[in-house]
């Protein structure tokens, strides 16, 4: 069982070891494989005459690692559909991901890990390399169904639109709060890109340090397309995670986006065509 190939035109085909219901249509799809891999990077997974997507690396450890996914369109309601012992291609792992202060590295520091909806899925195994009781983990959904790895982590702050977990409302309502409390030394997030503009606006406001794991659609996982293209940044070559002086140059970030075809538009009908 060697390292999985970085190979930027051939998937590798990797057998599916395990299947874990995160929460409701979302699901874990586990491989027994090394991985050589920076926290934050994503995977592309490919199925053989559907398509390819990617997906954040969700699980990780000695000799495995994972990603999770929500059955929201046909690529990722035929993934849900497959079962343990089938092949799926993986090319990866690409681009630059989250770095940890030493402050917090050394558990002197605090962190805040703010996760939205799948957006979670990109922050897991940061959360899990930072020490406990150093960071603080707010994880918001639309309702507790949606909830991704309700059970995964301590110290965690539940936040649903409805109040049906946890707090009624949005994952940024409580930031100022809890800064006051615990004097953050930097806070990462990753979800719907208006609740990670919100997150930016409060640290570029208050001086802390930030990193934000940005989403855009892909087609080659390697900065040849274009398709992903952020203000001349390729959030899968130069990002997908971004710190706060690079945001701030990122007029696109929390306002446009690009579709399949190309056509720039908001970020909100942009969120409301990735549903689909």
């Amino acid at each position: 069982m060697g390292d999985t190939l970085v190979r930027p035109g051939q998937p590798v085909m990797l057998q599916i070891d395990k299947i874990i219901n995160v929460a409701s249509e979302t699901k874990t799809f586990i491989f027994k494989q090394k991985l050589s891999y920076q926290i934050g990077q994503f995977l592309m997974v490919w199925l053989p005459g559907v398509d390819e997507k990617p997906f954040a690396v969700s699980d990780y450890g000695d000799g495995f690692f994972g990603f999770t996914a929500l059955a929201r369109g046909r690529f990722t309601r035929l993934l849900h559909s497959m079962k343990v012992g089938e092949f799926v291609g993986i090319r990866g792992p690409f681009g630059r991901g989250f770095s940890i202060p030493d402050t917090v590295a050394n558990g002197t520091g605090n962190a805040c890990v703010i996760g939205g909806g799948c957006g979670m899925a990109s922050l897991t195994t940061l959360v899990e390399k930072i020490p406990h009781g150093s960071v603080t983990v707010l994880n918001g959904a639309t309702t507790k169904s949606n909830l991704l790895f309700a059970n995964r982590f301590q110290d965690t702050i539940f936040i649903t639109d409805d109040g049906s977990i946890g707090i009624r409302g949005y994952p940024t309502d409580r930031l100022e709060e809890l800064y006051k409390e615990r004097r953050f030394s930097i806070i990462y997030t990753c979800g719907p890109e208006i609740m990670m503009f919100k997150v930016y606006e409060f640290c570029k406001n208050t001086g802390i340090p930030c990193e934000a794991s940005l989403e855009r659609y892909m087609k080659c996982g390697i900065g040849i397309c274009g398709q992903c293209v952020c203000d001349g940044k390729m959030v899968c070559k130069d990002g997908p995670v971004f710190n706060l002086q690079e945001l701030s140059t990122m007029t696109d970030f929390g306002r446009h986006s690009l579709l399949k075809s190309g056509q720039r538009v908001s970020v909100q009908d942009y969120g409301k065509w990735r549903q689909v």
